[in-house]
């Protein structure tokens, strides 16, 4: 009897240290998007334009962003990104490496193109590409000239 009491305990304990383990899950810990805006046409400068702190927003971004169909390959673009954006947590005692997150709207004005850190690409649809701009920059993409 004194057996099943020990294993029952270690048990307990082993799932407690299993489930605390487990609970360092960042995915779901409140995010913000810092967005910056390429500002001069041959240069390689940005400016801070937007930051994004309604969860539903954030969400919304992170959503399209996962949902995409990345490419592993490195593209060389002809000019710099339109613009450029990073997730970072609310909670300044969480410490990660932030992903970069490059945006260029196509000539079509239409969709846009997104590199996310050095070697992933992706082409959203047109549906996808409205969203995610207006989510990012509060402006309709159907509106640019």
């Amino acid at each position: 009897m004194k057996s099943i009491k020990i294993l029952l305990f270690s048990l307990f304990i082993l799932h407690t240290m299993f489930a605390t383990g487990c609970s360092n899950d960042v995915s779901n810990v409140e995010q913000y998007i810092e967005v910056r805006e390429h500002i001069y046409p041959d240069t390689n400068e940005y400016k801070n334009m937007n930051e994004i702190s309604n969860n539903k927003q954030v969400r919304q971004v992170r959503e399209i962003l996962n949902e995409a169909e990345w490419e592993e390959k490195v593209v060389d673009m002809p000019r710099f990104a339109d613009f450029r954006f990073t997730f970072q947590f609310k909670d300044s005692d969480i410490e990660a490496k932030s992903v970069l997150y490059q945006l260029w709207i196509s000539p079509s004005l239409k969709t846009v193109e997104i590199v996310k850190g050095q070697s992933e690409y992706t082409h959203l649809n047109e549906k996808n590409s409205a969203i995610l701009y207006e989510g990012l920059t509060g402006e309709k993409l159907s509106e640019l000239e």
